[in-house]
């Protein structure tokens, strides 16, 4: 028994109900003026009246179909118009993809309908003269404006292809429930095609609803700071702004002066140099250095920084005498004046004048030795200053490099803060501190400039928030603070993630869900996560902690598979011309020759989306993989300027630097057509 395969309805055809509607409209007007019973007229012509409007309004149900296709209602949302709530997350405008919109998608791209899809010859003229003309002549002034009475009116520089979202014109505000949250989101796009604009978005709904708000922008987009200082402002809460390429307005903050356990502090450090080959036996020692530095500064109340390891790593001596002394004067009272009678054999001078050491230290190290009084710590410190002074820094020569780096110019002031500087009246942040205010933070790093020292401050920082989780999970959200205080939902969203991605990132996606922490991280292509990872098996182990996934247009097939490979099969129905003509059986007959026509229907089963359907969106439009594998089309509101909007001076400056320094920051002319006077799918 076959199966019978139900045509699908064909919403790009040719309105033909207006031509009913008129028909029986002219009958219901000839009943008005024909000669008949009252009777007849009094039923005909309501009759008739509804009937018209009746197919008139599915006339215009097709037309909007067919218009949908090149055009969309124009949207746009200022800040406070954003809608918040404590249930749902806000993404945006769309519908649910479903088979329905898979096989009108195939039909919009029927030969057929090109001319929908594509504007007309009188719209592609408009252009050309607007080209020709420079745009100076009266016409050409005429037919670029964006009003309702010129058919001619430029569509916004989006690009991509508009049938992706025409194919359904009845919209409503997506929203994905806040329990996925903590499954952490993935935001993936090229340049230039709404990331950003999400990432305002999702960021003002989050500082509204009370959230905990780190940011991390490697490259430092004004109006991303912007919108946290206005956000912040709005809802009553601290504001902090991290920023390495502006000093002066910068909090300060200490990477490595948090920790619960001192080997955090190595490894926050050591994780920065590479670890391939034979550079993993060096990584591991400046890991074992670095770890001996921590210990004695633990010892001696001396709080971390870099500036201070860096001192300690070049001038080790000096920090180990420190150290042996506070030992002695912990463990034996008075043993100076024993020390002064104490002296090293003459063997054992010549070493150290060999090795190039502190005579004091070393000293120090057999005094403590005999006194029998040396501990692990003290031991390590006694190898390392055996070892030639030259022959040590070979073996640490990869930490120098860095430290350096971090530890240069006006750098040093922001990650290295001398907390008795009274006189310097700039905060300093610790994530601590940051929950405990529910504040806001924004964090820039500058990363155009220095990427090697944006990527190790903002793994430092990932490093120590993960740290926080930790201690969290054991001790509740108020461990460490001034009292108790309530969870926190802690909304972290990196951009560019890939420019700071570490082994600091991934226990992050892996743990901290539990407390509190929802990562939402934003990059161009998942092969920039590969090969800043520099392994797929990590790489995979790390998409795969995302449970929700928005895509927009993307320019690598194998980024856009990883949405489309989660997408199941639909059927859908094709439809077949088949015409013949033949010669007669009987030629003595009436009949010449014989014809048909037909109609073929056939179904097959294809993806419900093509990863090129991904790479030809426009601009400002995403597919959403939300609640486990749920399909949504969005298309996110263009930004309106805050009306009510008060931003101090300072700011203003600084953004205007950051636009002027940051070229891809600052919109075009033509790119600012799309925020001001877009009227179709952008």
């Amino acid at each position: 028994m076959g199966v019978t395969i139900q045509p699908p309805e064909n919403v790009y055809r040719k309105p033909y109900e207006f031509v009913s509607g008129g028909a029986y409209l002219g009958g219901a007007l000839s009943l008005v003026f024909l000669p008949l019973p009252s009777l007849m007229a009094y039923v005909g012509i309501p009759l008739l009246t509804a009937l018209a409007g009746y197919r008139c309004k599915q006339g215009l149900r097709i037309r909007r179909y067919r218009r949908n296709l090149r055009r969309l209602s124009f949207y746009a949302l200022t800040p406070p118009q954003i809608p918040v709530s404590d249930k749902a997350l806000f993404l945006g405008r769309g519908f649910k993809w479903t088979q329905t919109h898979t096989q009108r998608l195939l039909m919009a791209r029927l030969p057929e309908n090109e001319s929908l899809r594509e504007p007309g010859r009188l719209y592609r003229w408009a252009r050309e003269q607007e080209i020709r003309t420079a745009g100076q002549s009266v016409l050409t002034r005429l037919t670029s404006k964006h009003a309702w009475w010129n058919p001619v009116a430029p569509l916004p520089p989006v690009g991509g292809a508009p049938e992706l979202h025409g194919v359904e014109p009845d919209e409503r505000d997506i929203y994905s429930a806040l329990s996925e949250r903590v499954g952490h989101t993935i935001v993936l796009g090229t340049t230039r095609v709404g990331k950003t604009r999400l990432a305002e978005i999702l960021i003002n709904q989050d500082i509204a609803r009370g959230d905990t708000v780190i940011t991390f922008d490697p490259k430092g987009d004004a109006e991303l700071m912007l919108t946290h200082y206005l956000a912040a402002k709005k809802a009553g809460r601290p504001f902090y702004m991290f920023h390495l390429g502006f000093p002066d307005l910068s909090c300060r903050y200490n990477p490595v002066g948090d920790f619960t356990r001192i080997t955090e502090v190595a490894t926050r450090i050591a994780n920065q140099l590479p670890d391939e080959g034979q550079s993993a036996a060096f990584r591991d020692f400046v890991w074992r250095f670095v770890n001996v530095l921590g210990k004695m500064m633990e010892a001696l109340s001396i709080k971390p920084s870099y500036l201070l390891i860096y001192r300690c790593a070049v001038n080790v001596d000096d920090l180990a005498a420190q150290y042996f002394a506070s030992i002695l004067n912990r463990e034996c009272p008075g043993w100076q004046k024993d020390f002064d009678d104490f002296d090293l054999s003459d063997a054992e001078k010549k070493q150290v004048s060999k090795t190039g050491r502190s005579i004091d230290a070393v000293r120090l190290s057999a005094f403590l030795k005999q006194k029998n009084l040396n501990d692990a710590v003290s031991d390590a410190v006694t190898g390392i200053l055996g070892n030639e002074r030259s022959y040590f820094e070979k073996l640490v020569s990869s930490l120098y490099p860095l430290l350096e780096k971090l530890t240069s110019g006006r750098v040093a002031e922001l990650i290295s803060p001398n907390f008795k500087d009274l006189a310097d009246t700039r905060p300093i942040m610790d994530w601590r501190k940051v929950m405990e205010q529910n504040a806001v933070v924004y964090v820039g790093l500058d990363a155009l400039t220095d990427a090697e020292v944006a990527a190790a401050v903002g793994n430092a920082m990932f490093a120590d928030l993960t740290s926080l989780a930790g201690q969290i999970y054991k001790h509740g959200h108020g461990y460490g603070q001034s009292g108790p205080t309530k969870k926190r939902m802690v909304a972290i969203h990196a951009d560019e993630f890939n420019e700071l991605i570490g082994n600091e990132f991934i226990p992050m996606l892996n743990k901290a869900g539990g407390a509190g922490y929802q990562v939402t991280a934003y990059t161009q292509t998942w092969s920039d996560v590969e090969a800043k990872i520099g392994s797929k098996a990590k790489a995979e182990q790390m998409g795969g902690n995302f449970n929700t996934m928005i895509m927009l247009r993307v320019k690598l097939e194998s980024t856009a598979k990883m949405l489309t490979s989660q997408l199941p099969d639909v059927r859908v129905v094709t439809g077949t011309l088949v015409s013949g003509a033949g010669d007669v059986a009987f030629p003595e007959g009436y009949e010449d020759f014989t014809s048909h026509n037909e109609d073929r229907l056939s179904s097959e089963t294809v993806p419900m989306l093509m990863p090129s359907d991904l790479t030809n969106l426009p601009k400002g439009q995403a597919f959403a993989l939300l609640e486990g594998g749920n399909l949504y089309k969005l298309r996110l509101p263009l930004p309106l300027p805050d009306p009510d909007a008060d931003i101090p001076q300072s700011l203003t400056d600084m953004a205007e630097r950051m636009r002027e320094t940051v070229r891809l920051s600052r919109h075009s002319e033509e790119e600012e057509a799309v925020f001001t006077e877009g009227r179709s799918y952008g």
